[in-house]
């Protein structure tokens, strides 16, 4: 449901939120080694929560990426907005455009009044799930349930 670069971009915020100096700069490449993930591709989407002042970034030999907003207002939405649009909750799932068009076009969804359920409940998760619980979570699973 989520592309590869939202994944990665959650997986990316969450490592730097961990890190025991928050407010220290991580570099890209030690940031792709510990997730395993690519450096060129992880780099674009670090540079794109950057943009929307998510991340700071900053080049050179001492640069790299930390937090620029508190993990406790940063939510799981804010991310795939930034990463993914909101196509994820606006868009028909049989037909090209958002729901509301293709309704408009006399079209008809099978799935649209299923996944409506289900996509107001994504938006509902993604909007209460910030990353500071994610990174409280991520050491202590017992401690927040969903």
């Amino acid at each position: 449901m989520l592309s590869s670069s939202c994944r990665y971009g959650i997986r990316a915020v969450i490592y730097l939120a961990s890190q025991p100096l928050s407010n220290c700069k991580t570099g890209i490449k030690k940031i792709s080694s510990d997730l395993d993930l690519p450096t060129p591709f992880l780099a674009k989407i670090l540079q794109l929560l950057a943009k929307q002042k998510i991340l700071s970034s900053s080049k050179g030999p001492h640069g790299g990426f930390s937090l620029l907003k508190d993990p406790r207002k940063i939510t799981l939405l804010d991310i795939v907005n930034t990463i993914d649009g909101n196509d994820t909750f606006t868009d028909c799932i049989m037909h090209n455009g958002s729901c509301e068009g293709v309704e408009m076009e006399g079209k008809h969804c099978p799935l649209h009044k299923d996944y409506e359920k289900s996509r107001k409940e994504l938006i509902k998760l993604f909007s209460n799930r910030t990353i500071h619980e994610l990174v409280i979570k991520s050491k202590n699973p017992e401690l927040i349930t969903i």
